[in-house]
């Protein structure tokens, strides 16, 4: 079964691409995830708050961070899929079914989540930061400058704080995000009047990032907290977290920045996979233009 092979970094850039439109609600979400207490704190509200007291371009915080995370989680969980996806095809003569598509968005998440792990924390500080007494920021002047300080502040695995949850949470989202993308892009081509087309990859995209964001809000809450967490508190683990949250704040705290967690994933997967599947369009166009030419 002949398949054709795309470069390795496509879904790293396309990631970066839609993670500098979204990032706003990214931070609106992580915000609302380190609120502690009940209060319940409204997405749009929480963006006007942040632009009243710090300003608008505070929405933009942690943008390097945010790229360098894509640049690294997303770049490898994307080209590991499509690698062992294409394998599988190879190797089985056929299409891969949902059990196999599941097991390689597992494989793949597991090695994007614990390669991102440093961007990731550095883009969770860098966001938060502006939430936090003046006495106890950060400060990082960019996603370098976070990486260097944590490494000689707090040591070099300060940077691979929270890696078991972020690795489930990256197993979690590819499976929910790609394998959900795939699975309703073919059910819609197969059982619906839809064509290969933007109005296919926008429905199936939105339908995935829907998936994806309730699956992954509980775990992605818990490495929030993890990862901003000082020096003081890190040694807690995930699950003393989990039981403190219950405790303390029921089970609407796993969910909390749920809506901007939708609003922002929504829009990255539909750009993700609409600049993707557009880098494939011209990948396909240049190796035409390419095969014409030799054998002319």
């Amino acid at each position: 079964m002949s398949k054709t092979s795309y470069p390795f970094y496509f879904g790293g850039a396309a990631s970066c691409v839609a993670a500098v439109v979204v990032h706003p609600f990214d931070l609106t979400k992580v915000r609302l995830q380190n609120t502690k207490g009940s209060g319940n704190h409204g997405m749009f509200s929480t963006m006007l708050k942040i632009g009243r007291n710090e300003g608008m371009l505070k929405l933009y915080a942690g943008l390097s961070a945010s790229i360098l995370r894509q640049a690294t989680y997303s770049t490898v969980r994307f080209g590991a899929y499509e690698k062992l996806k294409n394998g599988v095809s190879a190797k089985t003569n056929r299409k891969a079914n949902l059990g196999e598509l599941l097991l390689c968005s597992s494989v793949a998440g597991a090695m994007g989540g614990a390669f991102g792990n440093p961007g990731d924390v550095i883009n969770v500080r860098m966001q938060n930061d502006g939430q936090l007494p003046p006495q106890q920021r950060r400060n990082y002047r960019h996603a370098i400058d976070g990486v260097i300080r944590i490494s000689r502040e707090e040591g070099v695995s300060a940077l691979f704080r929270g890696v078991g949850p972020n690795v489930n949470r990256a197993i979690l989202m590819t499976s929910a995000q790609c394998v959900s993308y795939d699975t309703f892009k073919y059910i819609l081509i197969n059982h619906t009047p839809m064509e290969e087309g933007l109005s296919l990859h926008l429905t199936s995209s939105i339908l995935a990032g829907l998936v994806a964001t309730t699956v992954c809000s509980p775990v992605d809450v818990v490495k929030t907290r993890i990862m901003s967490a000082s020096s003081n508190d890190h040694k807690m683990s995930a699950t003393a977290i989990m039981k403190q949250m219950y405790r303390a704040e029921g089970v609407a705290s796993f969910f909390k920045g749920w809506t901007p967690a939708f609003i922002r994933l929504g829009p990255q997967t539909i750009i993700t996979f609409v600049v993707l599947e557009q880098f494939k369009r011209w990948h396909d166009m240049f190796q035409d233009r390419q095969l014409a030419v030799a054998q002319i």
